[in-house]
């Protein structure tokens, strides 16, 4: 065969591929296929594989260790394994854990899983959930692990009581408008399925949420306490920290790449980047930027940010400011985040102005400079961006002085940062590596539906 004849045949067999492609992707979907695409969907919008998924382990298959304040707990098996999993449960095995979180066996969970936000799903949303999670989801035969919590705390009966005081009588939202762009759907995403209340509400004397809804009070998503280290900031409306210098663009590209050129993500938020938001519909994104921005701020004292160039001057001209961390400023930071503040685009984002850095507690720009960060590789930005820890390289007072020389530079007015603070924070940071944060197994991450699939309703 010459080599002309090759190329011919290559072209005629690359060709009947496209056209076979062409027809397996028109083929239409049979209505249980719907079903479980859309609750695949759902799942992602529920993040439910960043819990339910151990370190290296198979999809859903649980065993995922969550530190709480009685012990370690274990998250379970969801997938449809008979014989370990929930492959006999139920539909109404199924909406009675995610409504009630009481398991088919009766006994009831802890509330690590979010269930009084999962009472608003609507009836729609729970069956295709429970189809996806019966018929797209591989069947994983792994033991449940024992939960590391010391008698007495262990015994269940109490967590009875406790859904009795805080878990609110489930209510399915109504008005859902995932026909447009609205308020009303951002409300029912955030407040339902993303459980964004669980990391950016404070909690109670019970740990529960003061809040599980935005009518109920201004203090709910008004910003949450620490976390494995990390602060969860407000995502109200509202200046010193909040989302009142972001548009609505600026939220959904953060929720769809995990960086602006504003700021970027961090901590556990980046699994739900990588996990559940960069899946979402456009339209779905922008209904929960819509939502956010409705919030009216609860911190009405707060000024806005504006920038303040006296600092950039002193350290573009080679001088040292009379203020410890300066130096080490110039020395460790500057290379990438400009002695502007400034950043570079979305490769190294602007601490001038970043609303992390606008709270009075340091705690995430400490855990930051101790452990490094990294951005996680998404569709849209598959670039996973690193910033090494500095954890081996500066000692305690060095850390504080140089995250107080951030929080309080180019005008922000975030809170300062004492040694002790960073001993604390040193004695659990861990370093942050860039493969932590690939991406999940492609077969479980379908391309997001288009803004008028019925996916994400």
């Amino acid at each position: 065969m010459t080599s002309f004849t090759r190329v011919l045949s290559g072209l005629a067999l690359a060709v009947s591929f496209s056209f076979a492609a062409h027809a397996a992707q028109a083929a239409p979907l049979t209505a249980d296929q719907q079903q479980v695409a859309r609750g695949e969907y759902l799942a992602h919008a529920g993040d439910c594989i960043a819990c339910h998924t151990g370190h290296n382990g198979k999809p859903f298959a649980g065993g995922l260790p969550i530190q709480t304040p009685l012990g370690k707990i274990y998250s379970t098996n969801i997938t449809p394994d008979a014989k370990t999993g929930i492959g006999t449960w139920s539909y109404d095995d199924f909406a009675a854990l995610m409504r009630h979180g009481e398991t088919k066996s009766g006994y009831a969970v802890y509330p690590a899983m979010p269930y009084p936000s999962y009472s608003r799903v609507n009836d729609t949303d729970m069956h295709a959930l429970y189809a996806y999670f019966q018929h797209g989801v591989a069947p994983v035969e792994q033991a449940n692990r024992k939960n590391d919590i010391p008698w007495p705390l262990s015994m269940r009966w109490p967590l009875k009581i406790w859904r009795a005081a805080f878990a609110p009588t489930p209510a399915p939202y109504a008005d859902t408008a995932s026909d447009s762009v609205s308020v009303a759907r951002g409300a029912y995403l955030v407040e339902g399925l993303g459980h964004c209340g669980s990391c950016h509400t404070p909690r109670g004397v019970g740990l529960q949420e003061k809040a599980l809804t935005g009518n109920d009070s201004s203090i709910y998503l008004a910003g949450g306490g620490a976390i494995d280290g990390w602060t969860a900031p407000s995502l109200r409306n509202e200046h010193g920290g909040g989302l009142a210098d972001w548009s609505e663009a600026d939220i959904v590209e953060f929720l769809r790449s995990g960086r602006t050129p504003m700021t970027a993500s961090f901590g556990a938020m980046n699994d739900v980047i990588v996990d559940s938001t960069q899946y979402m519909t456009g339209q779905d994104l922008e209904s929960i930027a819509r939502y956010l921005k409705s919030m009216p701020a609860r911190r009405t004292q707060a000024k806005p940010y504006a920038y303040d160039p006296a600092i950039s001057r002193v350290l573009y001209a080679g001088e040292v400011p009379p203020m410890p961390g300066a130096q080490i400023y110039l020395d460790r930071c500057a290379g990438c985040h400009k002695s502007n503040g400034k950043g570079n685009g979305k490769a190294f984002p602007a601490l001038a102005g970043n609303a992390v850095l606008q709270t009075s507690n340091p705690m995430s720009a400490i855990h930051i400079v101790l452990s490094g960060g990294a951005m996680p590789a998404t569709r849209t930005a598959p670039s996973r961006m690193t910033m090494a820890p500095y954890a081996d390289v500066l000692n305690d007072q060095q850390i504080a002085d140089v995250v107080s020389f951030v929080q309080t530079s180019w005008g922000n007015s975030g809170g300062k940062a004492t040694a002790a603070d960073v001993a604390k924070i040193r004695r659990t940071a861990q370093p942050v590596s860039a493969e932590g944060f690939s991406m999940a197994e492609p077969e479980l991450h379908h391309a997001a539906p288009d803004d008028q699939a019925s996916g994400g309703q």
